[in-house]
């Protein structure tokens, strides 16, 4: 169980309880179990803007930068958003099985070759100028980082559903 008990520019707490759900202990010492840090820019801003929110989605704290955390904080709320959040890299796309959704994609992510399917063209998003981020019928989400970067073949095969 993590405790924080120094903080310089943060007036909450974190722990965990016996059941290892993220408790916050706001300013006035109410206890807050099972909340979650959110990232409010998850791709732009990864590192800056973090709600921390109870179960009903109620906002209870903001982080403005992980740096501004002490270090066994920063750990706590780190690990806690990596447990709940899951966005594979797309680095490659091997093959389509058509060009009409829905459609069978078989890409390389950061994490290994994996299939999905894409519904329609409604569930590819633009998220800057060369990034996209691609809903599967899960609702899982796949990044492409930069589309530029990707080889000649997995552009034509993207440029088919843009």
């Amino acid at each position: 169980m993590a405790e924080i008990n120094n903080f310089q520019r943060v007036n909450f707490q974190f722990r965990r309880n016996t059941f290892g759900r993220l408790v916050l202990t706001d300013v006035h010492g109410v206890s807050h179990e099972g909340v979650s840090p959110v990232r409010a820019f998850p791709v732009a801003a990864p590192n800056e803007g973090i709600s921390v929110v109870a179960i009903n989605g109620e906002e209870l704290a903001w982080i403005e930068s992980l740096a501004d955390l002490p270090a066994d904080l920063r750990d706590l709320v780190t690990s806690e958003l990596a447990a709940r959040e899951f966005m594979p890299t797309i680095t490659r796309l091997k093959r389509v099985s058509s060009f009409a959704t829905p459609s069978t994609w078989t890409v390389d992510t950061d994490r290994g070759e994996t299939s999905f399917v894409l519904r329609g063209e409604e569930d590819i998003r633009h998220l800057g100028k060369h990034s996209l981020l691609v809903a599967d019928s899960h609702s899982i989400q796949f990044l492409i980082a930069d589309v530029l970067a990707l080889d000649k073949t997995s552009r034509r095969l993207l440029d088919r559903f843009l």
